[in-house]
């Protein structure tokens, strides 16, 4: 049935090299996840009763004050960044742009201003707040931050991510510090992060995840943290959060999912690792390729496949693993560079020998 749906779609099979991303659907959904979006979907509940005790229940399992359900962790940027102006104003709910609040800068480090699908911009100004950047594209610290507070400053953003700029950039401990020190809310964007724990833990007052990334679960973002915090967060479903209302099914799925990911372990480094190895010995035989193991540029654990490329150029390599069907997507970031990135978390030992083989058929090619 699968193949069935891209034959009548005309779509093309994919192998997903790339990593958990956006693009491609994110993540492959477990079957009991997939069984209680099923529930959720063929039943009816009191959704804002649905809304307030999942994110209780959630709250409960990381160990924060309240956590709330909401529809990608783009949405949670937005209406955080909402929440925090607004902080549980009616009016400011059906005028989230007025004139009467002055309160509206979201403070940011510059080099965390980066496009990961959008520009992180673009959802701090749908929320209503207005981009203030601290420092230099290449390095911020907790003086170039406190340079940029005003009376109008509502917040402070930062995103933990492997697209930021991780040279000379002030920590998350360093940006609550700032936060403490002048009494402003803190946002942390940790929307593929892996640890549910440590940055509300750190003391940040928001804390957004996506539901799709690191957790495993359906199209979703979750929004935990301070109690106030997240109650302003929570109202934005009657205001800007309407337009990007989430599925009693989904919030069911992404409840699951959050349980199922603290309570089975996942695969770990080492074990990337392992599965690497022989993938690397075979790419190191293919003429023009050099091929090595990474780590993930933000510290986080999990490992890849560095291949150098000498000729052709490593984007016409990209391009053609594209073209056929499976397309074969790879992580890019580092192409004119000449180096293609292999993310294996979803590839499998077939599809990782059709990577190989179409790889030697490109490069005997040369093209």
């Amino acid at each position: 049935m699968t193949s069935d749906l891209y034959k009548k779609y005309d779509l093309k099979q994919v192998v997903n090299a790339s990593g958990k991303m956006t693009i491609l659907g994110v993540s492959k959904t477990p079957d009991e996840i997939v069984d209680l979006q099923k529930f959720g979907g063929q039943h009816f509940f009191e959704m804002a009763d649905l809304v307030e005790k999942t994110g209780r229940y959630i709250a409960d399992l990381l160990h924060t004050e309240d956590a709330v359900i909401v529809s990608s962790a783009s949405a949670g940027i937005a209406q955080s960044v909402a929440g925090l102006i607004g902080q549980g104003s009616d009016y400011h709910l059906y005028h989230p742009y007025t004139d009467k609040i002055k309160k509206r800068e979201i403070v940011i480090p510059k080099g965390h201003n980066v496009d990961y699908g959008t520009a992180v911009e673009v959802m701090i100004e749908l929320g209503g707040g207005k981009l203030r950047e601290a420092g230099y594209a290449n390095m911020c610290s907790k003086e170039h931050v406190e340079m940029m507070l005003t009376d109008e400053t509502a917040a402070l953003l930062y995103i933990k991510s492997h697209h930021a700029v991780q040279k000379s950039m002030l920590t998350i401990a360093d940006m609550v510090e700032v936060s403490k020190k002048h009494g402003i809310p803190l946002i942390v964007d940790a929307a593929a992060e892996e640890d549910l724990f440590t940055y509300a833990k750190q003391g940040a007052d928001l804390v957004i995840y996506s539901g799709a990334k690191a957790i495993d679960g359906p199209t979703s973002g979750l929004v935990v943290g301070k109690k106030d915090a997240i109650s302003w967060v929570r109202m934005q479903s009657k205001g800007i959060g309407r337009a990007m209302k989430i599925g009693k099914e989904n919030i069911i799925g992404l409840t699951g999912a959050i349980e199922r990911y603290l309570n089975t372990p996942g695969e770990t480094g080492e074990n990337m690792q392992e599965r690497l190895h022989p993938f690397i010995e075979a790419l190191n035989q293919i003429d023009g390729l050099e091929a090595k193991i990474v780590q993930d540029a933000a510290g986080r654990d999990i490992y890849r496949a560095s291949v150098k490329v000498s000729k052709p150029s490593a984007k016409e390599v990209i391009a053609s693993l594209k073209t056929k069907s499976p397309a074969i997507y790879t992580r890019e970031y580092q192409a004119n560079n000449g180096i293609i990135e292999f993310d294996i978390r979803a590839v499998n030992a077939d599809e990782m020998k059709l990577i190989e083989n179409r790889l030697k058929e490109i490069m005997e090619s040369g093209k």
